[in-house]
């Protein structure tokens, strides 16, 4: 069965090649993805940017390794921002999980492998149980992976701020002293992460909407303040793409409810 349709369709949002070479590194400013050398991984990217999720995986994995990066980011956020069905989403990141091990074994110094990975597996957990996921280990390998990311692309703004959500959801789960002893998760470094996506890529929506969540579960009724004036930030931004739109909308909903 076909994969839900994209609800926000924009000509803005369809690239040319040249077009999307323009656009490359502000479209790119979060996950620090090299401009491709092979067309079909271009041709996979214009798919993504356009919201054609299903196209961006299929010609993604058609390239092979060189794809995995756009088809796993395609997998990911259409599984986690369009899929309704529960069980579809989760095989679908266990997918995401399985083609980042085999990545990460054969291409080590490629970041995408060790982001994705912790993406898909944060987000199945997610939906899962927090405290179970924690208890099984799971946490532990989203932060390590996480941290791959970073070591190997500094400037990776989309792992600091998955980094973020870490430290807010783990103290938010089992508490700050059992979240740092047992974790190593902390409010400082949530927040320092968060900082820090926003310092590398001004333009993040989703690095503001993540932000003014963790603030929620972190400081409660003290950090609405701060949280509504995010979300206000990401709700009025421009969206250069599918991606951004859907933040975008999340960010408009949150001041909505």
């Amino acid at each position: 069965m076909a994969w839900a349709s994209f609800p926000y369709p924009d000509e803005a949002y369809r690239y040319t090649v040249s077009g999307l070479h323009k656009a490359w590194r502000r479209l790119h400013a979060g996950d620090a993805e090299s401009w491709p050398d092979n067309p079909a991984v271009t041709a996979a990217w214009i798919a993504f940017h356009a919201g054609r999720f299903e196209d961006a995986q299929a010609h993604g994995l058609e390239a092979g390794l060189a794809g995995y990066a756009v088809a796993n980011k395609a997998a990911c956020i259409h599984a986690v921002y369009l899929e309704r069905s529960e069980a579809k989403k989760s095989a679908r990141l266990l997918e995401v999980v399985e083609r980042c091990e085999q990545q990460r074994a054969r291409q080590p110094s490629d970041p995408a492998g060790f982001y994705w990975y912790a993406y898909a597996l944060g987000r199945h957990a997610q939906a899962a149980s927090i405290v179970k996921a924690l208890a099984q280990g799971i946490g532990g390998k989203v932060r390590t992976s996480l941290e791959t990311a970073l070591a190997l692309a500094p400037r990776h703004a989309d792992a600091h701020t998955a980094l973020g959500v870490y430290h807010a959801e783990v103290i938010d789960k089992v508490g700050t002293l059992l979240g740092g002893l047992s974790h190593g998760a902390s409010r400082d470094e949530a927040i320092r992460h968060f900082d820090q996506a926003i310092a590398i890529h001004p333009g993040s929506v989703i690095a503001r909407v993540e932000y003014a969540s963790a603030l929620v579960m972190l400081d409660g009724r003290k950090g609405a303040r701060a949280a509504i004036a995010l979300y206000e930030e990401a709700a009025a931004m421009r969206p250069h793409d599918a991606m951004e739109r859907l933040d975008v909308e999340r960010a408009r909903q949150a001041l909505e409810e």
